[in-house]
């Protein structure tokens, strides 16, 4: 009896994108272009961010996980929030071997461009679980603001001094 095997379409390619991935390693270190492992100076991260808004608040989460509240800086200047902090590779780690390494260290800056409806002078920044979460105010006079509508009603003409036509 034969047995029947499943093939693959694409495993000729991913070999082929494997070894060609073990040359550029072996050469030359990684190749970032190619999503190739890369030296550990040369990590590029950058924390992923959301950022939301509702009526009274605009609200920016990043998530900076393994780092500590101490270890990032927040700035507002000229409507220009900036995020920046040095995610660091724990040295003692660095005498394990490791097979692979995914997950990014270094130095990162975010930066946002705020509108001129934020309140600058009352941000809030609170870093918990590995989330940093920015509450940007907006200003008075920029909140939405509820407008009660008059409405006339006509006035009916009083019996006997309607005009005459």
């Amino acid at each position: 009896m034969a047995n029947i095997i499943r093939r693959d379409p694409f495993f000729e390619l991913t070999s082929l994108r494997d070894r060609m991935n073990q040359l550029f390693n072996q050469s030359f270190g990684g190749f970032e272009g190619f999503g190739l492992e890369q030296p550990l100076t040369e990590t590029n991260f950058l924390p992923p961010v959301d950022i939301s808004e509702d009526e009274h608040n605009i609200m920016l989460q990043a998530e900076i996980p393994g780092m500590k509240a101490e270890e990032l800086n927040i700035t507002l200047e000229n409507n220009v929030l900036t995020i920046t902090g040095d995610r660091k590779f724990k040295e003692e780690e660095k005498k394990e071997n490791y097979h692979r390494i995914e997950r990014r260290y270094g130095k990162f800056t975010r930066s946002f461009t705020l509108p001129a409806s934020v309140d600058g002078e009352k941000v809030n920044a609170v870093f918990e679980n590995g989330v940093l979460n920015i509450t940007l105010p907006k200003k008075e006079e920029f909140k939405p603001k509820q407008i009660t509508i008059g409405v006339k009603t006509p006035i009916a003409p009083v019996k006997g001094k309607e005009k005459a036509a």
